[in-house]
């Protein structure tokens, strides 16, 4: 059995790798899908100028990168809510709902993103699949990410090699850097400053 012991600069140099890794995904064309950013940018901020309300939703790894973008979302003054919370609102015309399907297609995604549609509510789709995936067909909006999901994570691997990010770690690291650019870039869009976001945090911790 090898040893698990690590010093700092094998982390260091792991770190670098997944980091490495999950930055070359933001150099690949998304065409002929505009740019991930730009799209979230431009509808979240629509959102908060309507003073209409925002959903999200995906599930496993996914949704907890989705509920970490609502919590943001909610520090820069947006009425943000979670599918399937206790006090979420219904959703109505003039809302967003945010969801994403990296491999493309889920049944309960497939589900919320219907119901978002016949109730008048605008839906982007996050997805690694934009062609294929079955969600896609719900979709206002369609913003690619060209990350690695289990939807095609055994394609051309040597099966001897044990990926540093297996599954959908790709798609999923890649969300997380893509949702910390939206709020950065959302927050000067809107004119936040970070006091008065950071005045928006929960005190019951």
């Amino acid at each position: 059995m090898a040893s698990s012991n690590c010093t700092s600069q094998d982390m260091a140099s792991m770190a670098t790798q997944i980091c490495n890794q999950i930055a070359s995904i933001f150099s690949n064309s998304t065409h002929p899908y505009p740019p991930p950013l730009d799209l979230l940018v431009t509808e979240l901020s629509t959102v908060a100028k309507q003073k209409s309300r925002v959903f999200l939703y995906g599930v496993g790894r996914e949704g907890i990168m989705l509920k970490a973008l609502c919590m943001r979302l909610a520090h820069l003054g947006l009425s943000a809510h979670l599918v399937f919370d206790m006090t979420t609102p219904p959703i109505k015309a003039g809302d967003l709902l945010v969801a994403s399907a990296g491999p493309g297609g889920f049944s309960t995604v497939d589900a919320i993103c219907s119901v978002a549609r016949s109730n008048g509510g605008r839906v982007l789709l996050l997805t690694a699949q934009p062609e294929t995936g079955s969600c896609v067909k719900h979709a206002n909006v369609v913003v690619y990410v060209p990350a690695q999901t289990m939807a095609n994570d055994a394609d051309d691997k040597d099966v001897k090699s044990r990926p540093l990010l297996p599954m959908g770690s790709v798609y999923e690291g890649a969300l997380f850097v893509l949702f910390e650019m939206v709020v950065y870039k959302l927050g000067e869009v809107l004119g936040e400053s970070p006091e008065v976001i950071r005045s928006r945090h929960t005190n019951l911790e």
